[in-house]
């Protein structure tokens, strides 16, 4: 499969054979009962290594998942309110807004209208500006209260000073108990 003249080769125990001709290298993978694997096609010549393609294959995977399990994944959390939400569901509900930003997810906050109440879109705007207010500490928004249907929603990020400073201080707290768990068990 391997269709350039030469090629930069990696013998079996990881050195470095040098530039060989494409035939040459695969030759000497047979002689070894190995595969020619190449590693970096678009390198000046491609480099290529002699070793089992099941292991590599298997070895890319494992590196894959490691990356995918180390990757944040953001989620969009709503929280649905009305336009005459009360102060202390409001409240609640704000502080579950903060608790989602803090963990580096995005917030939508809906006002949801039903009936009449579209007849009173302000009550709704002034609900989203009071969140807006209440959250400027800790996020932006990134989406200032739009109309969809009969739901005026707004959508919120956290600041990326505040969150990496959130994720420093988690990290600093996991070292201190994990040190605290080691002298425990001395």
């Amino acid at each position: 499969m391997i269709r350039v003249p030469s090629v930069r080769l990696i013998g079996k125990d990881g050195e470095q054979v040098g530039i060989v001709n494409t035939r040459e290298a695969l030759i000497m993978a047979q002689e070894a009962e190995l595969d020619l694997i190449e590693i970096s096609p678009t390198a000046q010549p491609p480099v290529c290594k002699i070793g089992d393609f099941g292991k590599y294959k298997y070895e890319l995977t494992k590196k894959q998942k490691d990356a995918r399990k180390k990757q944040h994944i953001v989620h969009l959390k709503e929280l649905k309110m009305h336009p005459k939400t009360e102060q202390n569901d409001y409240s609640y509900r704000i502080k579950h807004a903060r608790e989602f930003l803090a963990d580096g997810d995005r917030v939508r906050i809906t006002i949801v209208f039903k009936g009449r109440e579209m007849a009173y879109l302000e009550f709704g705007k002034r609900l989203l500006d009071r969140a807006a207010q209440d959250l400027a500490d800790i996020a932006d928004v990134e989406v200032d209260s739009s109309m969809e249907g009969r739901n005026m929603f707004s959508i919120f990020t956290i600041k990326k000073t505040v969150y990496q400073k959130i994720k420093s201080d988690k990290e600093r707290l996991e070292r201190e108990q994990k040190k605290a768990e080691a002298k425990d068990g001395e």
